[in-house]
Protein backbone atom coordinates (compact mmCIF):
# COMPACT_ATOMS: atom_id res chain seq x y z
CA UNK A 1 0.00 0.00 0.00
CA UNK A 2 1.28 3.28 -0.63
CA UNK A 3 2.06 5.67 2.47
CA UNK A 4 0.64 8.44 0.95
CA UNK A 5 -2.36 6.64 0.54
CA UNK A 6 -2.40 5.16 4.13
CA UNK A 7 -1.96 8.42 5.66
CA UNK A 8 -4.76 10.25 3.24
CA UNK A 9 -7.22 7.48 4.09
CA UNK A 10 -6.10 7.55 8.18
CA UNK A 11 -6.58 11.49 8.46
CA UNK A 12 -9.94 11.43 6.56
CA UNK A 13 -10.82 8.60 9.47
CA UNK A 14 -9.80 10.72 12.10
CA UNK A 15 -11.25 13.76 11.23
CA UNK A 16 -14.50 12.18 10.84
CA UNK A 17 -14.74 10.53 14.26
CA UNK A 18 -13.75 14.24 15.48
CA UNK A 19 -16.49 15.87 13.66
CA UNK A 20 -18.43 12.61 14.40
CA UNK A 21 -18.00 13.32 18.45
CA UNK A 22 -18.66 16.47 18.30
CA UNK A 23 -22.43 16.11 18.00
CA UNK A 24 -24.93 14.64 20.64
CA UNK A 25 -26.65 11.78 19.00
CA UNK A 26 -30.18 12.64 17.64
CA UNK A 27 -33.16 12.22 21.07
CA UNK A 28 -36.29 10.42 19.74
CA UNK A 29 -39.60 11.07 21.00
CA UNK A 30 -40.28 9.30 24.28
CA UNK A 31 -43.03 7.24 22.65
CA UNK A 32 -44.83 6.78 19.09
CA UNK A 33 -48.13 4.93 19.36
CA UNK A 34 -47.65 2.76 15.88
CA UNK A 35 -51.51 2.85 15.12
CA UNK A 36 -52.01 6.56 15.26
CA UNK A 37 -49.28 6.89 13.80
CA UNK A 38 -49.87 4.86 10.55
CA UNK A 39 -51.38 6.34 7.43
CA UNK A 40 -50.61 8.89 5.15
CA UNK A 41 -48.00 11.33 5.62
CA UNK A 42 -47.17 14.58 2.93
CA UNK A 43 -43.96 15.57 2.74
CA UNK A 44 -43.72 19.25 3.62
CA UNK A 45 -39.76 19.37 2.97
CA UNK A 46 -36.50 17.36 3.37
CA UNK A 47 -32.88 16.85 3.04
CA UNK A 48 -33.52 14.44 -0.26
CA UNK A 49 -32.11 11.67 -0.92
CA UNK A 50 -31.08 10.76 -4.40
CA UNK A 51 -34.44 9.14 -5.06
CA UNK A 52 -36.35 12.40 -4.03
CA UNK A 53 -34.48 14.44 -5.98
CA UNK A 54 -37.27 16.54 -8.31
CA UNK A 55 -40.38 14.58 -6.34
CA UNK A 56 -43.68 16.83 -6.39
CA UNK A 57 -46.65 15.69 -4.17
CA UNK A 58 -44.56 13.04 -1.86
CA UNK A 59 -46.49 10.78 0.12
CA UNK A 60 -45.28 8.42 2.64
CA UNK A 61 -47.89 5.86 3.38
CA UNK A 62 -47.86 3.45 6.60
CA UNK A 63 -49.70 0.26 7.47
CA UNK A 64 -48.97 -2.38 10.06
CA UNK A 65 -48.39 -6.00 8.62
CA UNK A 66 -49.62 -8.02 11.45
CA UNK A 67 -48.73 -11.41 9.58
CA UNK A 68 -45.20 -9.86 9.16
CA UNK A 69 -44.52 -7.83 12.18
CA UNK A 70 -43.52 -5.08 10.40
CA UNK A 71 -44.14 -1.61 9.02
CA UNK A 72 -45.03 -1.21 5.34
CA UNK A 73 -44.01 1.60 3.85
CA UNK A 74 -45.00 3.03 0.61
CA UNK A 75 -43.34 6.11 -0.83
CA UNK A 76 -44.93 7.74 -4.12
CA UNK A 77 -44.48 11.14 -5.53
CA UNK A 78 -44.59 12.79 -8.86
CA UNK A 79 -41.20 12.95 -10.66
CA UNK A 80 -40.06 16.42 -12.26
CA UNK A 81 -43.54 18.64 -12.30
CA UNK A 82 -47.16 18.08 -10.66
CA UNK A 83 -48.20 15.92 -13.09
CA UNK A 84 -44.84 14.01 -13.91
CA UNK A 85 -45.18 10.23 -13.81
CA UNK A 86 -45.67 8.51 -10.71
CA UNK A 87 -42.80 6.78 -9.03
CA UNK A 88 -43.54 4.37 -6.16
CA UNK A 89 -41.09 2.90 -3.77
CA UNK A 90 -42.39 0.02 -1.33
CA UNK A 91 -40.06 -0.35 1.72
CA UNK A 92 -40.55 -2.69 4.92
CA UNK A 93 -39.47 -1.00 8.40
CA UNK A 94 -39.42 -2.86 11.55
CA UNK A 95 -39.45 -1.26 14.77
CA UNK A 96 -35.91 -1.44 16.36
CA UNK A 97 -36.99 0.50 19.95
CA UNK A 98 -39.88 -1.40 21.27
CA UNK A 99 -39.95 0.84 24.62
CA UNK A 100 -40.29 4.49 22.80
CA UNK A 101 -41.41 2.84 19.00
CA UNK A 102 -39.55 6.10 17.63
CA UNK A 103 -36.64 4.31 16.45
CA UNK A 104 -37.39 1.54 13.41
CA UNK A 105 -35.13 -0.19 11.18
CA UNK A 106 -36.25 0.69 7.47
CA UNK A 107 -35.55 -1.56 4.04
CA UNK A 108 -35.43 0.27 0.64
CA UNK A 109 -34.18 -2.62 -0.84
CA UNK A 110 -32.24 -5.81 0.18
CA UNK A 111 -30.19 -5.90 2.06
CA UNK A 112 -29.92 -2.23 2.99
CA UNK A 113 -31.79 -1.49 6.42
CA UNK A 114 -31.32 2.22 7.69
CA UNK A 115 -32.08 4.12 10.93
CA UNK A 116 -35.28 6.08 11.13
CA UNK A 117 -35.53 8.13 14.03
CA UNK A 118 -38.97 10.43 15.31
CA UNK A 119 -37.23 13.24 16.37
CA UNK A 120 -40.64 15.22 16.88
CA UNK A 121 -44.20 14.13 16.27
CA UNK A 122 -46.91 16.76 17.44
CA UNK A 123 -49.37 15.49 20.31
CA UNK A 124 -51.84 15.09 18.09
CA UNK A 125 -49.95 13.41 15.07
CA UNK A 126 -50.77 16.20 12.84
CA UNK A 127 -46.84 16.29 11.94
CA UNK A 128 -43.84 14.44 12.60
CA UNK A 129 -40.13 14.79 11.91
CA UNK A 130 -38.02 12.00 10.85
CA UNK A 131 -34.28 11.96 10.91
CA UNK A 132 -31.40 9.89 10.47
CA UNK A 133 -28.30 9.16 12.63
CA UNK A 134 -25.55 11.27 10.71
CA UNK A 135 -28.08 14.29 10.10
CA UNK A 136 -27.70 13.82 6.41
CA UNK A 137 -31.57 13.22 5.57
CA UNK A 138 -34.56 14.72 7.38
CA UNK A 139 -38.11 14.48 6.69
CA UNK A 140 -40.41 17.04 7.70
CA UNK A 141 -44.28 15.57 7.12
CA UNK A 142 -47.68 16.05 8.19
CA UNK A 143 -51.30 14.73 7.53
CA UNK A 144 -52.14 17.73 5.37
CA UNK A 145 -51.04 18.78 2.39
CA UNK A 146 -49.74 22.67 3.92
CA UNK A 147 -48.45 23.43 6.99
CA UNK A 148 -48.63 26.88 8.92
CA UNK A 149 -45.83 28.78 8.03
CA UNK A 150 -44.89 29.88 11.82
CA UNK A 151 -44.67 25.95 12.80
CA UNK A 152 -42.86 25.21 9.82
CA UNK A 153 -40.50 27.78 10.72
CA UNK A 154 -39.97 26.33 14.11
CA UNK A 155 -39.14 23.03 13.28
CA UNK A 156 -36.69 24.19 10.86
CA UNK A 157 -34.87 26.19 13.67
CA UNK A 158 -35.33 23.10 15.99
CA UNK A 159 -33.72 21.43 13.47
CA UNK A 160 -30.60 23.26 12.95
CA UNK A 161 -30.56 23.48 16.98
CA UNK A 162 -29.76 19.55 16.36
CA UNK A 163 -27.40 20.24 14.17
CA UNK A 164 -28.75 19.74 10.44
CA UNK A 165 -27.23 21.96 7.85
CA UNK A 166 -31.02 23.62 7.29
CA UNK A 167 -29.69 25.36 4.05
CA UNK A 168 -30.12 21.85 2.31
CA UNK A 169 -33.81 21.73 3.21
CA UNK A 170 -36.26 21.98 0.29
CA UNK A 171 -39.86 22.62 0.73
CA UNK A 172 -41.69 19.47 -1.80
CA UNK A 173 -44.43 20.96 -3.65
CA UNK A 174 -47.50 19.41 -2.76
CA UNK A 175 -50.38 20.58 -5.46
Amino acid sequence: MNLKFFLLTFSFVLGACGTMSSREPLRTVNYVDIPKFMGDWYVIANIPTFVEKGAYNAIESYSWNTQEKRIDVDFRYNKDSATGPIKRYPQKAWIYDSKTNAEWRVQPWWPLKFAYLVIDLAPDYSYTVIGVPDRKYVWIMARNKTMEPRLYESLVAKLQAWGYDISKLQKVPQL
